[in-house]
């Protein structure tokens, strides 16, 4: 835990009354006592710090000081092809780690049905990983996230609403990601669509275009989606810092 978070109604006045898994993660893990500080962050707000005040047997009382708020340059939506259940819980949290704002998860027709089942979709699930991703990531950006189970009308409907640039993730192409100016354009949101194990067909490659998506490869390596997911975060990060020198 890099930065503990806290909702902002947890606050009376500056006082912060934690119990639970932030508690008992202060308490065994970094051992505080009275007069110790520890880095703490409001959900979509400030970070600061935090002054150990008091300790009991399973609660830490903190004096908060909240100083300003995290900066996100590249501002990054992902829309995934819903992957594996045991796969989306690590896309959630690393790519909330790497600062996306915002997720679609969507159907494609290489994805499975019964993923939509899985427990990990519900809210309280997603926000878990939301937090610990915050967490590590030193964050205060609590992603949003929307479901969509058909893709045709994701298409058609969701996506002229969404403002951005978009790039999708294809094997079969030949621009590489390097060869594409996007990162910062404008200051734009970048909508990085990565698809299924299998790829995307060639319907849904066409939907896409036609809301102006640019396809791009990461090479001859096929990826898993968790894999492929953070690799291409990372590159775009590093793309944008190149970019902004």
């Amino acid at each position: 835990m890099n930065l503990l978070i806290f909702e902002g109604d947890e606050l009376l006045g500056r006082r912060l009354i934690l119990s639970g898994r932030r508690a008992r993660h202060l308490l065994k893990v970094l051992r505080v006592e009275p007069g110790h500080t520890v880095r703490v962050g409001m959900v979509n707000g400030p970070v600061g710090s935090g002054l150990v005040i008091t300790l009991g047997a399973n609660t830490v009382t903190l004096e908060v000081t909240l100083e300003q708020k995290p900066v996100c340059d590249l501002h990054v939506e992902l829309i995934l092809a819903l992957p594996r259940p045991i796969m989306l819980q690590r896309i959630l949290k690393q790519a909330t780690v790497l600062g996306v704002r915002r997720f679609y998860l969507i159907r494609s027709r290489r994805v499975e049905k019964s993923f939509f089942q899985s427990p990990v979709l519900a809210a309280e699930k997603i926000r878990e990983l939301f937090v610990e991703g915050m967490e590590q990531g030193m964050d205060t950006w609590l992603p949003e996230v929307s479901i969509h189970k058909q893709f045709k009308p994701f298409a058609q409907e969701v996506l002229p609403q969404v403002e951005g640039t978009g790039i999708i993730a294809h094997p079969r192409v030949e621009t590489p990601l390097a060869g594409l100016d996007v990162p910062g354009k404008e200051r734009k949101p970048l909508l990085l669509a990565v698809g299924p194990e299998g790829g995307w067909n060639d319907f849904e490659l066409d939907m896409f275009a036609d809301q102006g998506f640019i396809p791009f490869t990461m090479g001859n390596r096929i990826l898993h989606v968790d894999t492929a997911t953070v690799a291409l975060l990372a590159q775009l990060q590093l793309l944008y810092d190149l970019q902004n020198l």
